[in-house]
């Protein structure tokens, strides 16, 4: 999750302004880059249980890679990130580790990225006894056994979550995930990419699904994941049908943030607690808790990263959705949609391949695809059939950029010839050689 603290002080006093906001991050194709984040589950390699913040825990990989030329970001005294120039590392509730990569021009670009990220993971964490591994749900941890990380943010969000749903705690403590941030030219482009890629989401979770193991046993899900999703925060999550309501653009957009309640405002270097709050009220009124504060597009650019739909409209769009996975899965979510909608005839396929679904398909899709993955249906086909068509003008976007990029498709064409997703070969170890002891999913993905 992003670190706050937008500095913008400009009041803001209508929706207009956030939809300039959104506007203001156009470009021509000629600058549009790519931006990968993903998130990992450290482990102490003895014993295999969650790092702590201290004890030569998260605190210390982040100031062994901060050595490496990073600078930190601080929540009080504590260290909860690092910075190198547009390159962020942040920490999740539970320490997940993650890489906010930098805009990049290719796919080539991120997998070096990745690389070298990895690379420091592992020099900072190998003499400390830390593993990290590429799973999108804790395959052992319960909540009381992960530690809260010490982030102003969280303490907010753990507070209010429980008031909004049964699963916001395992959200925060023991799910990873991996996305994807892509450009958009103008607001018709903008549109079109969101539609898109709302409607394929449920596509990517099941296809990038790793999470099928819940406190050492089969949790009768492939994507524990996105079934922890389904029951977060319904202001806030799922797949937002204004998307694909006529005459949608950034104004719609921004109208349905500012409907989405409060976390925080900041001020001071300190984070207010206002969860439930009106934005709205904010802009109007201002909030009782906070008198003579106004609200600012600082305050408005951190609220846009409180909203959890599938795929979040900022400047630029965030691809969300889809589990952790090995180094070659997370490579191959930037190179998926960058095939089907970095290429003006894939994103045109891309639409016509999903133009027929309704949003209500669409939510059930979301809501079957955690247990089923490939084998949910949508329009009477598999969404494994749906799979192959999806990777076929994704490959051929890919193509068209004639930068042999379409390498990295391979670990979902695999997955979808063989019919077997991550979660399926963890399945196969755990009922096989690893004899029940889910503890080996930890080993079996590390990064």
């Amino acid at each position: 999750m992003s670190n706050p603290g937008q500095a913008d002080p400009t009041p803001i006093i209508a929706a207009r302004q956030l939809a300039e906001w959104f506007s203001a991050g156009s470009k021509p194709s000629s600058a549009w880059r790519i931006g990968t984040e993903h998130e990992k589950f450290g482990f102490r390699r003895t014993g295999l249980s969650p790092p702590d913040y201290e004890n030569l825990g998260i605190a210390a990989m982040l100031e062994g890679i901060m050595a490496k030329g990073w600078e930190p970001i601080r929540d009080g005294e504590n260290i909860i990130g690092l910075t190198r120039g547009e390159a962020s590392v942040s920490l999740e509730p539970g320490g997940q580790f993650e890489l906010s990569g930098a805009p990049m021009e290719d796919l080539h670009q991120t997998r070096l990225e990745l690389a070298a990220h990895l690379r420091d993971v592992h020099e900072v964490g190998g003499p400390l006894g830390l593993g990290f591994a590429g799973l999108g749900f804790h395959p052992v941890a319960r909540r009381e056994d992960i530690h809260w990380m010490p982030k102003s943010r969280y303490a907010i969000m753990r507070r209010y979550m429980p008031l909004r749903g049964q699963l916001g705690l395992d959200m925060m403590l023991r799910t990873s995930t991996v996305q994807v941030n892509l450009d958009f030219g103008d607001e018709a482009d903008m549109v079109e990419k969101l539609r898109v890629s709302l409607a394929l989401q449920p596509l990517a979770t099941a296809l990038f699904a790793s999470s099928p193991l819940r406190e050492g046993k089969p949790s009768g899900y492939k994507s524990l994941r996105g079934h922890v999703w389904s029951d977060v925060d319904p202001d806030r999550t799922g797949i937002p049908a204004v998307v694909f309501e006529e005459g949608f653009g950034f104004e719609q957009f921004a109208e349905f943030a500012l409907d989405v309640p409060m976390y925080f405002v900041a001020r001071d270097g300190k984070l207010h607690d206002v969860a439930g709050q009106s934005f709205r009220q904010f802009m109007a009124k201002g909030l009782d808790a906070l008198p003579g504060v106004e609200a600012t597009m600082g305050d408005v650019a951190d609220h846009v990263t409180t909203l959890f739909t599938e795929v979040r409209l900022k400047k630029f769009l965030e691809m969300r959705g889809s589990d952790s996975g090995s180094a070659a899965m997370l490579q191959a979510k930037p190179a998926f949609w960058v095939g089907l909608i970095y290429d003006d005839a894939a994103q045109k396929a891309a639409r016509a391949l999903t133009k027929g679904w309704s949003v209500a398909e669409l939510h059930m899709l979301r809501d079957a695809v955690p247990k089923l993955a490939l084998d949910a249906t949508i329009g009477g086909r598999s969404l494994r059939d749906v799979a192959r068509d999806a990777l076929a003008i994704s490959e051929a976007g890919l193509k068209a950029r004639g930068l042999g990029e379409e390498q990295y498709l391979a670990p979902l064409h695999e997955i979808v010839e063989s019919g077997l997703t991550q979660a399926d070969r963890i399945l196969q170890q755990y009922e096989g050689a690893w004899r029940g002891d889910a503890s080996q999913a930890l080993l079996f993905t590390e990064l």
